[in-house]
């Protein structure tokens, strides 16, 4: 199956049918239409996988996507267009532009925790680009995912794209196909296993991975406002978000304050029981329950949550204090609703901590003083960096989204998404008359070298 079609994608590429700018702006405007109509079906399909409130899947999901069609349509006229470039002193008289052409059939991979976003944004950006796109979204949510396979081939030109559902073994099959761009978003372990199959075929990846993200706060913030953005961060789609924070490290003067406060702040969003709440969701299946209870051990001493039910797959908005560097918790990109906070001495204990760690998707800076901000953006290393905001830089159109060393290769979201799904291609033209190139025709004379020296010295 997958390899009928691989050859129908190709072949709707290579007759042309995607190149014209008129059919990239219908596709995308069908994206929206496909949205816009299918909102209530869409939240329900999420909220059956994965618990989550109907105004996250609409403000973090569908809005996102309909706002990256509409940023990517208004643009990419100016994009693939002819961009005039400088010829070298060698070839003048002589004309030189780029152009951006599409890769060709491009293969997005998908998890589960934002499956609408992250299946339809890199979609959008490939359209925009040119591309024709096989989707294959997570099995660990096969709701949304078969309400996506059944939009897209009624919205969609149904030549150009296909949905692929199904366990591990489709990706694998999907994998062993020569496809021009391939776009992963989830795991490092899964990233590699992706890379190393994209290698057979010497097929560019993206990869979107994830990582431990550091928050550090210090005394000179309003630690009130500091601990609600934290909790909306760290707490949004029960923790399973790649850039939530994924613990924080705080000064000794103002950490047990802040522990206090982000505790406060899950009451004031969730309530007294966020098991009630219908504005928490729940975890994804009891693979990962299982896996994050595992992880409250030695954690720390407990500030709030804790709770748990593995039949609802529900963790509780859960804070420690005090946690150790060496804990379980620490050892792994946590993705779910459990914030340890660590004391640290200072800016500089903190910059070293995570400078001694793997290189994350996103870090957090929470301090108003200048030298300190200053101070993270020199000497730190992330995807993104957010001063007093998590998760803002995965909201606009306009910055690029991607990852460093281990959380990811490329980035994407705007002119980024783009760029990655496009070819830059680099067209020269020289007039055949007069042909100046003479004088680096053989054989090099006396009278040549010499023009050829006396050129290179006004160069």
């Amino acid at each position: 199956m997958t390899s009928d079609i691989f050859s129908r994608l190709q072949r709707t590429f290579r007759s042309g049918r995607t190149k014209p700018l008129s059919w990239r702006r219908s596709q995308l405007d069908a994206m929206r239409r496909m949205l816009a109509e299918n909102k209530q079906a869409i939240i329900e399909a999420v909220r059956a996988d994965l618990g989550k409130p109907a105004s996250e899947t609409l403000l973090m999901e569908i809005d996102l996507v309909m706002d990256e069609a509409r940023f990517v349509r208004r643009r990419m006229g100016m994009w693939s267009s002819r961009h005039p470039k400088p010829i070298h002193w060698l070839l003048q008289p002589a004309f030189g532009w780029t152009l951006a052409e599409p890769k060709g059939v491009a293969l997005v991979i998908s998890p589960w925790n934002y499956p609408v976003l992250l299946s339809l944004e890199p979609m959008v950006d490939a359209i925009a680009a040119g591309n024709a796109v096989c989707l294959k979204p997570s099995e660990l949510s096969p709701t949304i995912s078969h309400l996506l396979a059944e939009l897209v081939a009624r919205y969609l030109d149904p030549d150009a794209f296909a949905v692929v559902e199904g366990s591990p073994e489709e990706t694998t099959a999907l994998l062993e196909k020569p496809f021009d761009h391939i776009f992963y978003t989830g795991g490092g372990r899964v990233g590699r296993i992706v890379m190393e199959a994209a290698a057979k075929h010497l097929t560019p990846v993206t990869l979107e991975l994830g990582g431990k993200s550091p928050c550090f706060v210090d005394h000179t913030v309003n630690l009130n406002t500091a601990a609600r953005r934290i909790a909306w961060g760290k707490f949004t789609n029960a923790g399973q978000t790649c850039v939530a924070p994924d613990y924080v490290l705080a000064t000794p003067d103002i950490a047990q304050m802040l522990a206090d406060r982000i505790a406060l702040a899950v009451t004031e969003f969730y309530g007294d029981d966020p098991r009630q709440s219908s504005d928490f969701a729940r975890i994804v299946n009891e693979r990962h329950f299982d896996r994050l209870t595992g992880l409250l051990a030695d954690g720390g001493r407990l500030v709030c949550g804790g709770q748990t039910d593995r039949a609802d797959r529900y963790i509780a908005p859960t804070v420690l204090f005090g946690t150790s560097p060496d804990a379980p918790v620490m050892r792994e990109e946590i993705f779910g609703p459990i914030l340890p906070i660590l004391v640290v001495r200072d800016a500089d204990a903190a910059i070293d901590f995570i400078n001694e760690r793997s290189r994350p998707l996103a870090a957090y800076v929470f301090s108003r003083d200048a030298e300190t901000r200053k101070r993270f953006e020199r000497d730190t290393s992330s995807g993104a960096l957010g001063y007093a905001i998590p998760l803002g830089h995965l909201i606009s159109s306009r910055l690029p989204f991607g990852g460093v060393g281990g959380s990811g290769i490329g980035a994407y979201h705007g002119k980024e998404g783009f760029k990655v799904f496009s070819h830059v291609k680099t067209v020269v033209d020289k007039p055949q008359f007069p042909d100046t190139l003479q004088v680096v025709y053989p054989p090099f004379t006396t009278l040549r070298q010499a023009l050829i020296r006396i050129v290179a010295k006004l160069s």
